[in-house]
């Protein structure tokens, strides 16, 4: 069965970094791309970045553009999400998904496989 498995979240500053990861099990990792979307409390989920099969292609929330990186190891079967200089707003849970479709989608509804979340508060 499919697993997704995200870690790294945390409280940290405003202006702090943190590193997310996100294993996956089941499935065969570099025939999926792999995003990431975050939902803060009382409002929907968001995309916030999404990477390529072979992560030759990467793509950003225009909020997280110059802040977070996206990147993966298809020998890891693992995709990060680096994020620096954290603010308040970047406040959620977030979430990795896999995506089996090589198009740039960007709602939660084209992705097939989900991991639990893991939380992450900026405070200020």
């Amino acid at each position: 069965q499919v697993q997704l498995v995200e870690s790294g979240g945390g409280l940290v500053q405003a202006g702090g970094s943190l590193r997310l990861s996100c294993a996956a099990s089941g499935l065969t990792f570099s025939g999926y791309a792999m995003g990431w979307f975050r939902q803060a409390p009382g409002k929907e989920r968001e995309f916030v970045s999404r990477i390529s099969r072979s992560g030759g292609n990467t793509y950003y929330q225009d909020s997280v553009k110059g802040r977070f990186t996206i990147s993966r190891d298809n020998a890891k079967n693992t995709v990060y999400l680096q994020m620096n200089s954290l603010k308040p707003e970047d406040t959620a849970v977030y979430f990795c998904a896999a995506d089996r479709n090589n198009v740039p989608i960007r709602t939660p509804a084209g992705y097939e496989y989900w991991g639990q979340g893991t939380q992450v508060t900026v405070s200020s």
